[in-house]
């Protein structure tokens, strides 16, 4: 897909969508949403890379709402640029350093991304278009170190990763703009939502493609290595995606839904800076979740059993295993009967244990539920992945 530089680029009539990250998941699944569900136009930023990676976005290459343009989180001049050329009436902040387990390694450009380019983005939306609606994306990962369960938008912060401190941070910043300067900016807490445009070292997504992987080997005979997981009794609050970017676009026009805002925007007050003047006091953040937990075993029998694998887990501690069961090692008659197994490096430094969230104020001030549970998501990666592994390069 073409990826203009921003000379090249003239803001288009009407409503303009701004979504950084438009490549990754939640990105491309918003601006899908969009471009299906209203009239406005979406310009997505995506790095310049020397190997291109849009693959999320390649079905929407002659799409005449739909522009990518060339856009950096860790450059203020390309975020100020942007926003002064553009003039977006919502820039969504999808855009991160957001695989926790290399949070550890790579710390500074994990605060930066996640924070520092969210002051930037702020800043020049204060300077350049202060009427603009601003939403980053926030994370379960911001609660950490629980102190109850489940998890609702009164829980305190107590991140136990560079990734949770630097969404916590930004969090903070944001209610700083929003209350010194009036902006219309938020940031929900998103617990954990997949799909099959998941990055591939997440690992739901890293398990989905490993059971792929498998199915295709013991359908044709062949060697194939077991899945490596880190701690997988921990407990996760799963969601599609697909739901959560609904919920963002909800959460970016509150007075549609909202009564008390309702009848201020009803109102006619005029110039939509007045509106979000009028609007912003009354924002809230919220929880967006499925309000259930199950743990990565659980995850991996389900994706396991969609396929048609039966397994067993044995042994404890470092040396747990998942096997095929006896009667699927004789039916089947793998090269292989080890599935999953335990992989001490994958542990973390600081584990988040369990996650559990409570979205019931954003479901009840939206009259928002998720289409999709938990048994649909799995089966919709693996039939995905499995799907994409049988088809030929």
């Amino acid at each position: 897909m073409k990826i203009n530089n921003m000379q090249n680029v003239k803001r288009p009539e009407g409503v303009v969508v701004f979504i950084s990250g438009t490549t990754g998941q939640d990105g491309s699944h918003l601006a899908d949403y969009l471009l299906a569900n209203t009239t406005v136009s979406v310009i997505g930023g995506a790095r310049r890379l020397s190997v291109e990676n849009h693959i999320n976005i390649k079905h929407l290459e002659n799409e005449p709402r739909f522009q990518l343009v060339n856009f950096d989180l860790s450059d203020a001049h390309s975020i100020s640029e942007t926003i002064e050329q553009l003039k977006p009436d919502y820039f969504i902040n999808f855009a991160a350093q957001s695989f926790v387990a290399s949070s550890w390694d790579f710390a500074r450009q994990t605060w930066q991304t996640n924070s520092t380019a969210v002051l930037d983005i702020l800043e020049s939306i204060r300077k350049h278009k202060p009427e603009c609606r601003f939403y980053n994306a926030g994370s379960s990962e911001e609660f950490g170190d629980v102190q109850y369960i489940p998890q609702d938008e009164l829980h305190p912060l107590r991140p136990r990763s560079p990734y949770g401190a630097s969404k916590a941070a930004a969090r903070q910043i944001v209610k700083v703009y929003r209350e010194s300067y009036g902006l219309y900016a938020i940031q929900g807490w998103l617990f954990n939502h997949e799909g099959p445009r998941r990055g591939d070292e997440f690992v739901t997504r890293k398990i989905t493609k490993g059971v792929a992987g498998i199915v295709y080997n013991i359908k044709n005979n062949t060697q194939f290595s077991p899945i490596e997981l880190g701690n997988v009794y921990s407990k996760r609050d799963w969601s599609d995606a697909e739901d959560f970017v609904a919920g963002v676009w909800m959460m970016m026009n509150q007075e549609l839904y909202r009564p008390e805002l309702t009848n201020i925007h009803s109102a006619g007050i005029g110039s939509s800076k007045r509106i979000t003047n009028a609007i912003t006091p009354k924002l809230r953040e919220y929880v967006l979740s499925s309000d259930e937990t199950h743990t990565i075993k659980e995850f991996v029998e389900k994706a396991f059993r969609i396929a048609g694998i039966e397994g067993v887990w044995h042994g404890d501690g470092m040396n747990e295993e998942f096997s095929l069961k006896s009667d699927q090692v004789l039916s089947l008659k793998p090269v292989s009967s080890v599935l999953v197994k335990i992989n001490p490096n994958f542990y973390r430094p600081a584990e988040v244990d369990f996650l559990l969230g409570n979205s019931s104020k954003f479901r009840k001030d939206f009259n928002w539920s998720p289409k999709t549970n938990f048994d649909g998501l799995i089966k919709k990666m693996v039939e995905f992945d499995i799907k994409k592994m049988s088809l030929p390069e």
